[in-house]
């Protein structure tokens, strides 16, 4: 592995575990990570974004109050 990307750890989707850089395809996973346990939670780290955008959205369109949608 090159010093270029030492350090950085992936988490690949199809195998659902965390990789080096020299692992499967980039189509295949997240990453960069800094540590290897902040790529092991990657799909939680997904999870606490979507739901912000979510909220940040129904703010934007005025929906805020109205969390069942």
């Amino acid at each position: 592995m090159s010093d270029e990307h030492a350090g950085e750890y992936y988490y690949c989707l199809k195998h659902k575990t965390v990789e080096p850089y020299q692992g499967c395809k980039a189509k295949d996973r997240l990453g960069p990570y800094a540590s290897h346990a902040e790529a092991a939670r990657a799909l939680e780290h997904v999870q606490e974004n979507n739901e912000q955008w979510d909220k940040e959205d129904r703010a934007w369109e005025g929906d805020a109050g109205n969390e069942d949608k």
